[in-house]
């Protein structure tokens, strides 16, 4: 065990190393005690050489960010420490700008996809969950170990750093002495590196076991897309249905439980962009846009595709263009209610948001960064193009104060205390499960809140790294000088070995579930896995190896849920056991 006169002598050697090399005082004195110019150069330091080491690839996989903690931790253990206040604030902040970041990427799929699909998968990531939190009980048991220190076994095995956080804080709330609060972080960081590696051997594990061919795959995906995918697809459609004639085309509408829309029309020889008064003749050839499901029941109703293509038929001037929405006025109100819209000849056939393409309709709200494919003259399309906005600049310089309203929000809601019979203090879903509900929330209801939220994905991006990067330094800064502790009496190899059975047991076990009795495809299986371990190194192996962006899409899905179960989780290890 290092003791504290160990610890100071190696800050005086590397002190003298400094005057060795006749660097001045003031020079020294800047790297070795503590100030804000010392706090920015030391985060600076180790924020850099953690990321160039993360581009070091083992086996073709990289621990990424993580050597950001992994250098923390060595500048701490040599003796180099900042202002504890400094490194507080900077950890907690870091954490919020990564969590709210993350919330605004994913909400928008994360809202789109909640359907019955999604409530299977997010049920599964929750047996994932809850059978490492079975598992990490059961080693506590059955070892000496704190249930502190196992919740930071846990978190660094399935990777979740705001899991981390959520039991330092929990154990800070308790009381708990100093020195045994950073044994919670060193059994994150000894654990952290296997479980990466342990989650993209499950993987591998289930493609043997379940002898999966990826261009098989693929075919199945094919195939599957056509029952399975809410994607909206397009068919031209000939009117053979008697009863619907001299009807209004409003009509149709009525008679579906899901909106659709006619983009184009054939009518008496003409080609146009209908409203819904017009009245429907024998021969009308209709271009639809609708869910695949629903294309079925429309088939029935209207009648067999036909063979004329209306996009390329001669003598139309119709055209189709996609314009984004970039005017925050319109954001606010119903698409039905937005006047400037009403009154024109063109009609809105998709709208694509985060990724996710959808049936436009009057209920629905404008989204600043949706895209909206609009057919219809080139008179028209301008007047359209002037309503939605459709100026990409204006997009590229983000609105800093709804979000920093949302991180507000999410910290008041963090700090919430919950309070559960025979538990000594209340359960609270803290720094980083407050912001990130915020964020889902406001990704989808900001606009009627008038809280725009919407950042470009380099934006996005540029926030998310730069505050998981504080924290995990943060994290490193506080917790080295004790790293010693970790493998003086082999206490270290054993949180290696109880985090490996934590990270791949459950994913193993609920793979297989998911694909033998749930029927899920291993692409579904592979975004699944690494979403209940909120492990984006996990995905990007996945997506690299599948070739496909379903496990993308599945990770989006059980994402958010996962993040919250992990938070809470940690803290009720911790407040139930302590």
């Amino acid at each position: 065990m290092r003791c504290a006169s160990c610890r100071r002598l190696a800050k005086v050697n590397i002190i003298e190393e400094l005057k060795f090399f006749y660097m001045p005082a003031w020079l020294t004195d800047l790297f070795t005690k503590a100030s804000i110019a010392q706090s920015v150069v030391i985060y600076g330091l180790v924020i850099a050489i953690g990321i160039w080491l993360g581009r070091i690839k083992i086996a073709g996989i990289s621990l990424g960010i993580t050597w950001v903690l992994f250098a923390g931790l060595l500048f701490s253990y040599m003796g180099i420490e900042i202002d504890s206040g400094t490194e507080h604030f900077v950890k907690e902040f870091g954490l919020i700008l990564f969590v709210y970041a993350i919330g605004l990427q994913v909400g928008p799929g994360f809202w789109a996809s909640l359907r019955k699909n999604a409530m299977t998968n997010n049920l599964l990531a929750l047996a994932i969950v809850a059978t490492g939190v079975l598992i990490t009980v059961i080693l506590y048991l059955l070892s000496n170990n704190s249930i502190s220190v196992m919740a930071g076994v846990m978190s660094g095995a399935v990777t979740n750093t705001p899991g981390l956080a959520a039991a330092q804080a929990a154990v800070r709330d308790m009381e708990v002495a100093a020195s045994d609060r950073s044994l919670i972080t060193l059994a994150y960081a000894v654990a952290y590196p296997l479980g990466v590696f342990g989650i993209i051997g499950a993987l591998l594990i289930l493609k043997r076991v379940f002898k999966i061919n990826i261009e098989d795959e693929q075919e199945l995906h094919r195939k599957l897309s056509l029952f399975r995918t809410n994607r909206p697809i397009s068919l031209h459609l000939s009117l053979e249905n008697k009863q619907l004639e001299g009807q209004p085309l409003r009509k149709l509408f009525e008679l579906l439980k899901e909106p659709i829309v006619v983009s184009r029309m054939m009518h008496d020889g003409e080609i146009i962009t209908p409203t819904p008064d017009i009245k429907l003749s024998a021969g009308d050839v209709l271009l639809v846009v609708a869910s695949k499901q629903e294309m079925e029941q429309l088939k029935l109703l209207v009648g067999p595709e036909s063979p004329i293509n209306l996009k390329t038929a001669k003598g139309s001037d119709l055209i189709a263009r996609n314009i984004v929405v970039t005017k925050t006025s319109i954001t606010h109100k119903r698409i039905g209610d937005i006047a400037e819209l009403q009154g024109h000849e063109f009609t809105f056939a998709r709208l694509s948001r985060a990724g996710i393409e959808m049936v436009p309709h009057g209920d629905m709200f404008f989204q600043l960064g949706d895209t909206v494919k609009v057919v219809g003259t080139e008179e028209e399309i301008k007047i359209a193009t002037e309503v939605l906005g459709n100026s990409l600049k204006k997009l590229e310089v983000p609105d800093l104060a709804p979000i920093f309203m949302g991180i507000v929000l999410g910290v008041i809601l963090g700090s919430i205390p919950f309070y559960f019979p025979n538990m000594p203090v209340a359960v609270k879903i803290g720094m980083a499960g407050g912001p990130l509900i915020v964020a889902l929330a406001l990704s989808r209801f900001g606009n009627l809140l008038y809280l725009n939220n919407y950042t470009t994905s380099s934006a996005n991006m540029m926030i998310r790294e730069l505050g998981i990067s504080l924290f995990l330094a943060s994290v490193g800064l506080s917790s080295g000088k004790n790293l010693s502790v970790a493998f003086a009496d082999g206490r270290g190899w054993v949180w290696i070995g109880m985090g490996v059975i934590i990270t791949v047991v459950p994913l193993l076990v609920i793979g297989f579930i998911a694909r033998k009795y749930f029927k899920k495809t291993y692409f579904e299986i592979c975004g699944l896995l690494a979403g209940a371990s909120t492990d984006p190194p996990a995905l990007a192996f996945a997506t690299r190896m599948t070739n496909s962006d379903i496990p993308s899409v599945t990770y989006a899905t059980v994402y958010p849920l996962t993040m919250i179960l992990r938070i809470v989780a940690a803290q009720l290890l911790i407040l139930l056991l302590m």
